[in-house]
């Protein structure tokens, strides 16, 4: 077919576009980069960070020194000063002012000090703050504080404290009470005395000013120590200047672990009782880590985080000396390196957006074609053959490929539409010439043919015929049928039938049968199109036969191409599927039909008392419904049943007593109120003759003993007498055929009680079943008398757990089941007020409708067959609410269900099959159906229906005697019906 598509351009090989797009492939030599750099950074940051901390290391124990060796000079310039062996306060107050200089000069000394071997001791402190003159009471004017304490002769201690101000002049004295300060108990006095040189203590909180520090001490003379207090909070702020990034973790502490130095001073100090130093560990959980892990290396995981940490010991602070610790987080550490990794992705993405707009116009030529193509794809996928075209591309493959869905698209849109309204075809005929219709213009043939075979026969039997476009009858063209499995058919027959396509030409002598088609089209010559329609058994089921004029011409040639013939196949292929499932469903429901009559007719030879019943009331409810669906009334109007919603009616219709299949026939059929499987009559009337020989016996005993024969003729002839009316009475009420009166019931109650002798085991020879029944009383011992109308235990039959219909159940039955099954208690029975049937009895038989229910609801009807359980099983509701199984009311129930409860009555009244009733006159009927039309018992308007559009009478005229069809009166009718005024 031709192509709407644009002009040819010329095209390049996809290799050549893709060796373009490789190039900007380069691009990523700019992110390899910046990955390269970003490690290499890495790298060396980590490297030159070992150089950083020993730097560190080396600047605090600097500052270390810096801050130990000038104290050390001062105490040894101190130690030599005469004033240092004094006796007496003012002999050793001219030490005040080199002491108070050399505060002065050292800030972070906190004090100096003489502790003497007697247990003197004087000390010169500097008040630096307000917080120390208000802990040692001083005047806010003293500058410096001089403890001194003196031992008179006796070893009394006399401790006082004298504050002078900056000019060294004195401001206030105060005495200190109880003050038990001894030096010569202190560690610093001790280890001055016993070692030559200096001594340092380890570093300690102290006592007055709760800083920490260490104390330093030497020997004064023979008689006494000079001491220095030196604080060492500035090594805190040293530590603070090492910080190599806001995280870092730097601490000083002892061999101990307590913390001598920390950049957060305030935590060195624990406040509880009394002040202490903090625990390094406790600072923070890296420090944790570090002291509690044994060689942790460079690097150790804490707090979530990497940090590269070192650990170095020095030789000042105590004894012992100190540790420093520092760690830094490696995130912070590599800061610069991550920055410089972002520059690189920036730089980078800067790159790309400059090559943007190269890369977007050619993939903007490249992509575009691809996109609609994939849309049409998409379309297609969708079955949406409308999308429009799509675009040519410059890429050689992707055109062709293109192209080739333009193409496909056009053959699966006429594929898709030819076989979606064949499947659309429910009607065989119209199928057929649908069939035709589409294959010739597909082929643009002038002429069309279609054999199909016949059911099961080998015989091919032509069914349609189009000539230029027109229906053709195939009586005018002496068209024949062929056999399969002859020989002596056409030529292209035999050649057709043994493949699935023929492609030929056909003369006017090659023609056979189909020389009255090639008049008609006025072609001497034709191209014969042939396609064996076969089943999905490979069974051949038809023949196509598609005839174009042979023209001569390329245009003839065209239409024989193979990709066309293959087209036609296919959609052969599905009209033969079309045919042969139309043809399956038209023999299944013919089945469906078949076995439905068949089950209907079983129900209805059951019983031959109802022979026939399944049989009219689907005709009554078709004429019903027909009557319906052709009225103009309002109530009417909706009701306009489809194809498939007629099917249901009539199989529903058939269907509505498929339940008595489980009704024993004893119980439909009983005619008498003592009948079961037998008239239970006969034992009663044996009775009855037992209690006439009984009498006769009476007699000639009593005659043999000398009394009056005349007296007892009489009494014999009275009891035989009673006996013959009492037994004809008891047969009466067997009947059922009237109504019984309460003098009756009476009656038969008094006849029952009369008594009757029995010689013989009634155990004997009964079943195993009711001799279980029998097991509920104990056996009498015989000879016995027994009522004349008994009702035994016996005759009660329990009713299995498994018939029991729970309140719940899915179905929305509602039924009052009795007690038991069977009560086969004479007297019971012979009491029925009307008709024959036990309250038991009765159940049982409106028990049908609960099978039916349930055995029509098990079957697998499709889906427009769902409605007939609801139809059939609806037939002896009451509009009221009062019928049976489910009490459904008028508003619960479909039409045709009403429909089937007017039919199913109708019928059974004017039935002349029953065995408990006469059959009704029309009259009479339709008077007992107006009542129930009064009573809501029976639809109103499809009863006026009824009665107004004579399917009364329709259905009488066909089905009933017609000594039943006399005169009604419809206008009565409808008044008694309450349907008129």
């Amino acid at each position: 077919m031709p192509s709407p598509l644009r002009p040819e351009q010329r095209r390049f090989p996809l290799h050549v576009h893709i060796s373009v797009m490789f190039t900007f492939l380069l691009l990523l030599t700019g992110i390899v980069l910046g990955l390269f750099n970003y490690h290499q950074t890495t790298k060396i940051i980590l490297s030159s960070s070992e150089q950083l901390f020993n730097r560190i290391e080396q600047d605090v124990r600097l500052d270390l020194r810096a801050t130990y060796q000038p104290i050390r000079h001062v105490l040894s310039l101190l130690a030599d000063n005469p004033a240092t062996q004094a006796q007496r306060l003012e002999e050793r107050l001219p030490l005040l002012k080199p002491f108070a200089q050399s505060l002065t000069d050292n800030p972070n000394l906190a004090s100096l000090y003489l502790g003497y071997s007697n247990g003197d001791f004087f000390m010169v402190r500097p008040l630096r703050d307000a917080a120390l003159k208000t802990r040692f009471k001083a005047p806010d004017t003293a500058s410096y504080q001089v403890w001194s304490i003196e031992h008179d002769a006796q070893g009394t201690p006399h401790s006082q404290s004298l504050f002078f101000d900056q000019a060294l002049q004195p401001v206030s004295r105060l005495e200190n009470r109880d003050d038990a300060y001894d030096p010569r108990s202190r560690a610093w006095f001790t280890d001055a005395r016993r070692q030559p040189g200096q001594i340092t203590t380890e570093p300690y909180v102290f006592f007055s000013t709760h800083n920490i520090g260490t104390t330093l001490a030497r020997r004064s003379g023979e008689n006494a120590v000079i001491g220095a207090d030196l604080t060492l909070a500035t090594l805190s702020a040293t530590l603070i200047k090492h910080r190599v990034t806001p995280s870092t973790e730097i601490a000083l502490f002892d061999a101990d672990g307590n913390v001598v130095a920390y950049p957060d001073s305030d935590r060195l100090i624990v406040d509880d009782r009394n002040a202490r130093q903090a625990r390094v560990a406790d600072l923070s959980p890296g420090l944790n880590v570090l002291l509690t892990t044994d060689n942790p290396g460079k690097r150790l995981q804490a707090d979530g985080r990497q940090w590269i940490v070192a650990r170095s010991s020095m030789q000042e602070g105590g004894p012992k000396g100190l540790q420093l610790a520092l760690l830094v987080p490696e995130d912070e550490l590599l800061v610069d390196a991550y920055r410089m990794r972002w520059q690189g992705a920036l730089v980078t993405l800067a790159t790309l957006l400059l090559c943007l707009p190269l890369g977007w116009l050619i993939s903007r030529i490249l992509v575009k074609p691809l996109h609609a193509l994939v849309k049409e794809a998409d379309a297609i996928r969708s079955f949406d053959f409308n999308f429009p075209l799509s675009r040519r591309s410059p890429v050689l493959e992707v055109d062709q490929l293109s192209v080739s869905m333009a193409q496909m698209k056009d053959t699966l849109a006429s594929f898709f539409r030819i076989t979606d309204s064949l499947c659309a075809e429910t009607r065989f005929a119209p199928l057929l010439h649908r069939v035709l219709f589409e294959t010739v213009g597909i082929a643009q043939a002038q002429a069309g043919l279609i054999y199909l075979r016949d059911n099961d026969d080998t015989r091919m039997v032509p069914y349609g015929l189009v000539i230029n476009g027109t229906p053709q009858p195939l009586e005018n063209f002496d068209i024949q049928a062929h056999d399969l499995q002859q020989d002596h058919g056409p030529m292209w027959f035999r050649q057709l039938i043994g493949a699935n396509s023929l492609v030929s030409d056909l003369g006017f002598d090659q023609a056979a049968d189909l020389q009255q088609v090639l008049l008609a089209m006025q072609a001497p010559r034709v191209h014969m199109i042939g396609i064996r329609l076969h089943n999905r058994h490979d069974e051949t089921i038809g023949l196509l036969i598609l005839l174009v004029n042979d023209s001569g011409t390329a245009a003839d040639l065209e239409k024989l191409q193979p990709d066309r013939i293959a087209f036609l196949q296919a959609v052969s292929g599905a009209a033969a599927v079309s045919i042969e499932s139309q043809r399956l469903q038209a023999r299944q429901k013919q089945l469906l039909d078949a076995f439905i009559q068949l089950l209907a007719g079983a129900i209805d030879a059951k019983s031959p008392y109802t022979g026939g019943h399944c049989q009219r009331v689907p005709e009554l409810t078709l004429m019903l419904a027909q009557a319906a669906a052709a009225s103009q009334a309002p109530a009417f109007s909706a009701y306009r049943p489809t194809e498939d919603e007629w099917e249901a009616l009539h199989i529903a219709a058939w269907l509505h007593d498929c339940g008595k299949v489980t009704t024993p026939e004893y119980v439909v059929d009983k005619a008498t109120k003592l009948e079961t499987i037998n008239d239970r009559i006969h034992e009663i009337r044996t009775r009855f003759e037992v209690l006439k020989r009984d009498a006769w016996i009476n007699y000639w005993q009593a005659l043999a003993l000398g009394a009056d024969a005349t007296t007892l003729a009489q009494e014999r002839d009275a009891t035989l007498s009673a006996l013959d009316d009492d037994f004809a009475f008891v047969a009466r009420c067997n009947l059922g055929s009237e109504a019984m009166a309460e003098a009756d019931l009476e009656r038969l109650n008094d006849l029952a009680q009369r008594t009757w002798m029995r010689t013989l085991d009634d155990r004997l020879g009964v079943s195993w079943a009711e001799n279980r029944r029998q097991a509920q009383t104990p056996a009498s011992t015989l000879p016995v008398r027994e009522k004349l109308l008994a009702d035994k235990p016996e005759h009660l039959f329990e009713r299995d757990k498994n018939e029991l219909i729970p309140d719940d159940n899915p179905w929305g039955f509602k039924l009052d089941v009795p007690r038991y099954k069977y009560n086969r208690g004479e007297l019971y029975n012979l009491s029925i007020t009307r008709g024959t049937l036990t309250r038991e009895e009765r159940y049982i038989i409106n028990h049908h409708m609960v099978q039916t229910i349930m055995m029509l609801s098990h079957l697998p009807f499709p889906g427009h067959l769902d409605s007939i359980a609801e139809i059939a099983g609806g037939h002896h509701e009451k509009m009221d609410g009062t019928g049976y199984p489910k009490r459904l009311k008028r508003e619960d129930m479909s039409l045709p269900a009403r429909m089937m409860a007017i039919a199913d009555i109708f019928e059974a009244l004017t039935a002349a099959d029953r065995p408990y009733k006469k059959a009704k006159t029309l009259s009479e009927a339709l008077g007992i159906m107006a009542t129930m039309c009064r009573e809501a018992h029976i639809d109103a308007p499809l009863f006026g229906l009824f009665i107004s559009d004579g399917v009364y009478l329709q259905y009488a005229t066909r089905f009933l005697d017609p000594q039943q069809i006399d005169a009604v009166d419809a206008a009565s009718l409808l008044r008694k019906a309450g349907l008129s005024a």
